[in-house]
Formats: structure tokens, sequence, C-alpha cells
């Protein structure tokens, strides 16, 4: 027993130096792979080594936190988690896997649906990463039309509030995005150079009673609540600058505000661009960005995607995602 053990020791250390893909295939070549090749400690194993470097994870494919916070000791035989399942759900390869088999009139609906729209899709922005970050990532977006390429900067208003950007995806799609600062331009620059926290405006605090104790919520001004009713999804810009202080209990509170259900439909999407100003900069996991901000509580689609202000990586993604949400909630 004591060699059998040893020498399943050994099978599994060889085979966590092979990537998780090698080990799917060596699983097809027969039923004793396909057993030794599903073994959960191993697949514990590349989930925690492995997470801290995806760049995306979505309300579908967000690992329980409870994976991380209980010691794989303590698990009983009988209810051991399926890592290896929670792995593929969960890394960005396997979410690409599942959307390209997806079926082919996916894509035609999309396109038709694209065609009959009258008006392009309008996201609000907002977020802390808008206004604290050394490099800007609005200014980043108006200024490389080879990423992004602006297509209009309309006049209208929408009560008070300029209606934002219109942008061109891929030479494709068109869509409009409206840029929601806490402070004034004066006031961010102040605070980035004090390192301070500015006031933000856009909100107000309301107090309310939950069971006996007194409970403190957010509500958005009246310009910004307006904005809320009309447009099509939410954009959260976070600072995922991991030497930064961050309230992320805070920073929920007005997300909740801003996509609370009395301003709209319940089910627009949210895409959280975790950000940071320029490669190089040591950042939050995209994984761990979802859990502090306890996006799990939210009720509509949502997803992070890590993004850097100077280059817009990441951005493309996110907004595929956002269009491809926006466009599926108004087809139903």
């Amino acid at each position: 027993a004591a060699l059998n053990g040893f020498q399943i020791d050994v099978q599994l250390n060889i085979m966590s130096f092979l990537s998780p893909q090698d080990l799917c295939r060596l699983g097809c070549t027969s039923c004793y792979w396909r057993a030794a090749v599903q073994d959960p400690l191993l697949w514990r194993y590349f989930l925690l080594r492995d997470l801290p470097s995806w760049t995306s994870v979505d309300w579908k494919s967000l690992p329980d936190e409870e994976i991380f916070n209980k010691a794989f000791s303590e698990v009983s035989d009988n209810a051991l988690c399926d890592y290896m399942a929670v792995y593929k759900r969960s890394c960005p390869q396997g979410r690409r896997s599942s959307k390209s088999s997806r079926p082919r009139y996916g894509a035609v609906t999309s396109f038709l649906q694209s065609l009959v729209t009258q008006a392009e899709p309008r996201f609000a922005m907002f977020g802390p990463g808008l206004e604290e970050l050394d490099n800007s990532l609005v200014q980043k977006m108006m200024t490389c039309p080879e990423i992004l390429l602006v297509a209009g900067l309309p006049h209208r208003q929408i009560h008070g509030i300029g209606s934002g950007v219109s942008f061109q995806f891929n030479n494709n799609q068109k869509f409009n995005i409206v840029t929601l600062y806490s402070t004034t331009s004066v006031e961010r620059r102040r605070a980035r150079e004090e390192q301070a926290v500015a006031v933000n405006k856009m909100f107000y605090q309301e107090s309310s009673t939950v069971g006996n104790q007194q409970a403190m919520h957010y509500s958005v001004i009246a310009q910004v609540r307006k904005v809320c009713e009309v447009v099509d999804g939410f954009i959260y810009v976070a600072n995922a600058e991991a030497h930064r202080e961050h309230d992320r209990q805070e920073e929920l509170a007005r997300i909740l505000a801003m996509i609370d259900p009395a301003l709209g439909p319940p089910n627009r999407p949210l895409l959280v661009l975790s950000c940071v100003s320029h490669d190089g900069v040591k950042r939050i996991p995209c994984v761990y960005m979802a859990h502090q901000l306890q996006l799990n509580l939210l009720h509509q689609p949502w997803m992070v995607q890590d993004t850097v202000a100077a280059t817009l990586d990441g951005l493309l993604s996110g907004i595929e995602w956002l269009l491809e949400e926006a466009n599926c909630k108004s087809a139903q």
C-alpha cells in the first residue's frame, strides 16, 4: 500500500509538469489515463497556479470562493470538488472553446439583429479607474483610431449630461459611451497629485433599516438617474493597481446604485474593466477583483476584463462581450 501511494505521488508530480491541455489529450488515450488525469488534487493545483494569470472571468465561470478558502484535507472523499470541471469552465481558453462550439445560426441572428436595430446601444461608464490612474483610459480611447475608431461626437444632451462619444467596433457595430465623472477635472487632478480621495458627487447616501441595524446605501443624483434610465448597459472601470488602497464595499454600493432595477431593465449587462495605468504595474487578478467586488451577488450578466489604460490592451475583448450581451437582451 505504501509503495502504491508512492507511485501515485510520483505520477501526480510528473503530470503536474504537463499543461492542462496536454492532460486532457492524455485522458483520451485510455480508461486508465482518463481516471488518472481527473485527480482533484492535481486540478486544484492547476487552478490555484493559473487563475492569477487569467485576463477575464464572467458570471458563468467565476470559481466559488470556498475553493480557495477551504483546505483540501477538509473536504471528505464523498464530497470532493470536481476541480477539473471548475478549471475547464473558468479558464479563458475553455470559455472561448465553448463559445466557438455554439451553433452558427447564433452569429447570423446577431448580424440580422444589427441590421434592424435603429439606435446604437448606449453604455454608461463610471468608476475610480477613470479618475485615479496616471494614464487616462478615455483619452487613450479617443486618440487610438487603429484600436477603436471614434464615429462621432453627438451634440444632443441627456437631461444636461452630454450624450457621450460614438465609437465603431471592428468597422461594423457602432455604440455610444456616456462617461460619468464624479468630480471636475481640476478636482481629479488635485486628488491624483495629493494621492487623496475626492468626494464623489454622483451619489448621495441614504439610511435604511435592515433587521435591527441601520444600513447605509447610495442613490444617484437626478442627472445620473436620467442616464441610467436610457442606457443599455454599464461599464465600471475599477482601479486594479495592487499598491493602492481600495474600499471594495463602497464600490459595490455605488455599482448597486447605478444598476438599480428601479432605473431600468434588471438584466442589463455590466462590464468591469479591471484597469491599471500601464504595463509593469502589479495588478490584482481579475478573479480576485470579482470576489472583492462581490459580483456574485448581482443578478444580471457581468464580466471582468483586465485592461491597460496606456495601451488599451483587453478593452476590445470587453467591448465585444458587452455588445453581444446588449444585442442579446434587446432581441428578447
